[in-house]
């Protein structure tokens, strides 16, 4: 890493715009609360837990007043759910609290030209959600793998109401990587420029080590411009890159954890 990548200065931009995620199939309560607790370190706090949604209301409680928001899936991870109990998932995660919904746009369906229907369920959950809460939608980039149809997901996801675009579940094959979030910035930096529209973006899936925040702050930072990335319009998915950041800004170099 070069002298302008310091760890501690990456790890320090990085640690604020985390969405620390606990998205495991065996996940208890009590994983819940170790979570929350992490979320609050002697460095700050991160931006957001993300969890299932039968846990949000448990969340809310035990971070109250810490500042960290509370992220939901829905629709979650296989994208195929109808889309009126897509929206009564989110109107559940709504009213237990959650600040933040991230949808699994249903790729499959836009992969075998249904897009109206994937722009459609967008829509609806979008009004199912009040200001200020947000709505992240999940495009499965690894699945998509097209980068036209990736570039075209997208332009669909930010007309439906996207406030952020994310690229993977972390739950298949291939889920974050550097190809597909230039893809990603690239449609947000048009929709600045030709729509004066304000379009987030989270990496998830994979996100493990400071390099590999470095290397997508970077990104951002050359398609977006250097003042763009903050926790409102950019979020880490991930698990164990809480602890890399803690490592690098401690001095111990502590890389470990799967990233979601």
């Amino acid at each position: 890493m070069s002298e302008a990548m310091d760890p501690k200065d990456v790890a320090a931009r990085a640690l604020p715009l985390v969405d620390l995620t606990n998205l495991n199939d065996d996940c208890t309560a009590e994983d819940i609360t170790a979570l929350c607790k992490r979320a609050v370190t002697a460095h700050g706090t991160v931006a957001a837990v993300c969890i299932w949604p039968q846990f949000v209301a448990q969340a809310v409680a035990e971070l109250s007043g810490s500042g960290v928001r509370v992220a939901t899936v829905v629709n979650f991870p296989a994208g195929g759910t109808e889309t009126l109990d897509v929206v009564a998932e989110t109107a559940k995660a709504v009213a237990d609290g959650a600040d933040d919904i991230d949808l699994v746009m249903p790729y499959r369906a836009f992969l075998d030209g249904r897009r109206g229907f994937a722009e459609e369920q967008i829509i609806q959950v979008k009004a199912a959600i009040p200001q200020p809460k947000i709505l992240k939608v999940i495009l499965e980039t690894g699945e998509i793998k097209d980068p036209l149809l990736i570039h075209s997901g997208c332009q669909i996801a930010i007309g439906a109401g996207a406030d952020f675009i994310k690229t993977s579940t972390g739950k298949v094959e291939t889920n974050a990587t550097l190809e597909a979030a230039e893809i990603m910035l690239t449609a947000i930096e048009e929709a600045r420029r030709d729509h004066k529209k304000s379009v987030g973006f989270k990496p998830a899936g994979g996100i493990k080590t400071v390099q590999d925040a470095a290397d997508y702050l970077a990104l951002a930072d050359r398609i977006l411009g250097h003042n763009w990335v903050s926790a409102q319009t950019f979020r880490f998915g991930a698990s164990g890159l809480l602890d890399a950041l803690i490592g690098a800004l401690d001095g111990t170099n502590a890389t470990a954890g799967e990233g979601y």
